[in-house]
């Protein structure tokens, strides 16, 4: 891509509008991206991998909504773990099959006491809490304070914006 003309150049501001939208569903989705934009797909494919490598792309993945799958018991389970084992709490957490989402956030205090989160997508309130009850009980989590928050509504999910639209 070094020393790439005027037409690379617009067919680069065009991927990075094609990637707004998500990866094409397709056999080939770095085809039909390079076939969208005026690119090779090996032009393509190379400026995926030099925007990961310079952190201005930190991860490609899936927005799934949930709820449409029937997922409508939502859970966020927050912590306040020692900050000397967060990061051990949470690979526990990450490797349990019912989480889906493991992170940690700096606390807000004095109001948001909370640094670990870990979200669980459930079909039914009851056996999501039956499955919070069990990670505590496993892991010897009963004495640390959490809270857990389910979602009352569905907010919009969507990747990255790279292109104003002005």
């Amino acid at each position: 891509m070094a020393g790439a003309g005027p037409t690379s150049a617009w067919g680069l501001l065009r991927l990075r509008q094609q990637l707004e939208l998500g990866i094409p569903l397709t056999p080939q989705p770095y085809q039909t991206l390079a076939e969208r934009t005026g690119l090779s797909e090996q032009e393509v494919m190379s400026a995926i991998r030099q925007w990961q490598e310079r952190g201005l792309i930190k991860r490609l993945g899936l927005v799934i909504k949930h709820r449409t799958l029937g997922y409508t018991a939502n859970a966020m389970a927050v912590w306040d773990v020692p900050d000397d084992q967060v990061q051990d709490l949470g690979r526990a957490l990450a490797r349990t099959s019912f989480i889906t989402l493991c992170y940690q956030r700096p606390r807000r205090l004095p109001e948001w006491p909370y640094n670990l989160f870990c979200m669980i997508h459930g079909v039914d309130r009851q056996r999501v809490q039956s499955q919070l009850e069990t990670l505590m009980a496993d892991l010897g989590l009963e004495q640390i304070p959490h809270a857990v928050l389910f979602s009352t509504k569905a907010y919009r999910q969507r990747g990255g914006r790279y292109v104003s639209r002005d």
